[in-house]
């Protein structure tokens, strides 16, 4: 049993390394019959030149960029989820040391609420839920803030769980904003356009011996496809609802280790 779920984990970590690259290999083998079928019937009438390096060094250097965009984002991406689990946890021990100093039932069910709003957190991550839900329920904790302040709980205390109340609306509101928009569309477009033409010239370019040909034609191939699949992919670290929390998505584990601490916790 051991053994099987060393080999389950060993296969998990291969496929979220090369996983973009399994996906390319139906392209890279359309592409060398392509090749082939160009070579075969003499449609190779192009001769390579200084042009065509040019138009794949400005590929290269518009992927530069593109990358140097979407990393910035996605380091800043990286911490959000522990920064989540960081607010939700001290909202949740601000609410238990005043229900073990008190005794207030409504500090018991405020608990609970928390403890419904990490699962309902957990669902919005994989589209499961509304956006505008998350924030209801964000703004509905002042609700029991009332209740709070009503039973003679310290101003201090409110007000500290106040500010994680606004921490999680504006981390909320971050990711919606993250997940909603594409880092310079028309540059995508042009990277695309670049793209298809260097593969089609490729195509119709004749380089001696043909296998060599064959080789290059498919290694510009799969570097500008896979390089161009990746910056989509991290251009949306929270896809959850479309590949789950592996490959290039953030990881929630921060936020699956509060819910199991505080699933049992009384």
């Amino acid at each position: 049993m051991k053994t099987e779920k060393i080999v389950s984990k060993s296969l998990r970590k291969i496929w979220q390394k090369w996983s973009i690259g399994f996906k390319l290999m139906p392209l890279i083998i359309l592409v060398g019959f392509f090749k082939y079928f160009s070579h075969r019937f003499g449609l190779e009438i192009m001769e390579l030149n200084a042009l065509f390096t040019s138009l794949v060094a400005g590929t290269i250097f518009l992927i530069g960029f593109l990358i140097k965009g979407v990393l910035s984002d996605y380091k800043e991406s990286e911490k959000i989820p522990s920064d989540l689990s960081a607010s939700l946890m001290s909202l949740f021990d601000d609410t238990y040391t005043i229900f073990k100093s008190k005794n207030f039932d409504g500090a018991l069910q405020f608990m609970e609420y928390q403890k419904s709003f990490i699962i309902l957190l957990i669902d919005w991550f994989y589209k499961k839920e509304r956006t505008k839900l998350i924030l209801e329920k964000i703004s509905l904790m002042n609700d029991y803030f009332i209740e709070l302040d009503k039973l003679g709980v310290q101003a201090n205390y409110i007000i500290k769980m106040k500010n994680e109340q606004n921490s999680l609306r504006k981390m909320v509101l971050r990711i919606d904003t993250i997940r909603a928009t594409e880092f310079v569309s028309s540059a995508y477009a042009i990277v695309q356009a670049m793209g298809f033409l260097i593969i089609g010239a490729l195509l119709m370019m004749r380089i001696e011996p043909f296998y060599a040909s064959l080789f290059f034609t498919l290694l510009v191939t799969f570097l500008i496809s896979y390089m161009f699949l990746l910056i989509r992919d991290l251009d949306n670290p929270f896809d959850y609802s479309v590949n789950g929390e592996s490959g290039t998505e953030i990881s929630l584990k921060p936020i699956h280790d509060l819910q199991n601490a505080l699933k049992n916790f009384k």
